[in-house]
């Protein structure tokens, strides 16, 4: 009896750390990225094309799960689930990514890194502007959201106003300074890029708004991710048959780092990190998806350091260390929550635990052998305050 407890108290205990690392891992994936890619563009990786085979190869890999696995519980495509598909293609794929790779280019990838600190503020701003998160100013939670919120958004200002002067970590190289610069392209390039960047962070947090959505409407997070890929892939393509009409070449790569690029930002930061994404979103909320970027930030700079030799500014420092601050003062009032408040006025209860997957009847047998009707029923479990 006291081993089944054991066995029982560790079994919630993964359950309920499972969001935790699943976004923790996402961030090293995402590290990852930012060093393929900028090695991608230095060997001259066209981001528009980029973009369109970073979804392509997130198709292929995702889609063959998604029919084996959903094919029973798979909601109806409808024309409103279509249009939101859409609009997440345009939002993540076409507008994110490329300004987010422009901005990269005109900049560094510490530098991005750092900027995407932001993402949880913009994206908590716009969960209430949507009415999925919920503010007491009278109690300290709500407060603490609040100023973490402003200060956040404080130290984006400063790394996009103030660039400040080279910091030496990890015995930076002087060789690489010539080539740190002309990547930022000067200081006007730098101010561009960060434009860019904050642009790209924005479209990235409505894409998580709109997911969450989304996911109400058609809860197949395989499908959708599949979906969504797919749609950047179209939307993608005509932007980047446009853009690069008068260099059609920029088509072209070989075994090279340019197609380790394509492969592992589609595999990892489009294919498994979408599914992974939409899964926390739709138990967790978007907030808490977006509240683990920094951990990224400081693998990318440790990693930009020693791979790409790339010299980080004061600016750069400050300013992070102002963002880093201020979401965890709103990650401490979200973890003092009990509730979200949905667009439809329902307290959304956050769950303390996902569904033991140990047990017979669980959510992921019900999804392979199609009984949606039991998977209901855990959810009326977790909310059984819904209808």
């Amino acid at each position: 009896m006291a081993e089944q407890s054991n066995c029982a108290a560790l079994s919630l205990m993964l359950i309920k750390i499972r969001p935790y690392l699943a976004m923790i891992s996402l961030q090293f994936g995402y590290a990852g990225m930012y060093i393929i890619t900028m090695l991608s563009f230095k060997s001259g990786m066209s981001h528009w094309v980029l973009v369109v085979y970073r979804h392509l190869v997130a198709v292929i890999a995702i889609a063959p799960f998604a029919l084996v696995f959903e094919r029973k519980v798979r909601p109806k495509l409808t024309l409103s689930v279509f249009l939101k598909v859409a609009m997440l293609g345009l939002l993540e794929p076409v507008i994110d990514q490329n300004l987010y790779y422009v901005g990269m280019t005109y900049t560094s990838a510490t530098f991005t890194a750092a900027m995407v600190n932001a993402l949880p503020a913009l994206t908590f701003i716009m969960a209430i502007a949507f009415r999925m998160e919920r503010v007491n100013l009278k109690k300290k939670p709500g407060l603490a959201k609040v100023i973490g919120t402003l200060i956040t958004l404080c130290g984006a200002m400063v790394m996009t106003l103030y660039k400040g002067p080279i910091v030496n970590i990890f015995g930076s190289h002087d060789m690489n300074v010539h080539s740190s610069s002309s990547a930022s392209g000067g200081a006007q390039h730098w101010v561009a890029g960060t434009v860019m960047l904050l642009l790209s962070v924005v479209g990235w947090s409505a894409f998580f708004i709109v997911q969450s959505i989304t996911l109400k409407e058609y809860p197949a997070e395989l499908s959708l991710t599949a979906l969504i890929c797919v749609m950047g892939t179209v939307e993608g393509g005509i932007v980047a048959l446009i853009m690069e009409r008068n260099n059609m070449s920029a088509w072209i790569v070989g075994f090279d780092s340019r197609l380790f690029a394509a492969v592992y930002s589609g595999v990892v930061c489009s294919g498994i990190a979408y599914y992974v994404q939409g899964f926390v979103n739709k138990i967790r909320g978007p907030v808490f998806v977006t509240a683990f970027s920094p951990l990224s930030m400081i693998i990318t700079a440790i990693l930009g350091a020693i791979v790409l030799g790339e010299l980080v500014h004061l600016g750069t420092l400050i300013g992070a260390t102002i963002v880093v601050t201020g979401l965890y003062s709103v990650v401490w009032g979200k973890s003092k929550d009990e509730n979200l408040v949905t667009g439809g006025g329902k307290a959304q209860e956050l769950p303390e635990v996902w569904e033991d997957v140990s047990r017979p009847g669980n959510f992921v047998d019900d999804v392979i052998n199609g009984h949606p009707g039991k998977q209901n029923f855990a959810m009326k479990h977790l909310h059984p305050e819904e209808p």
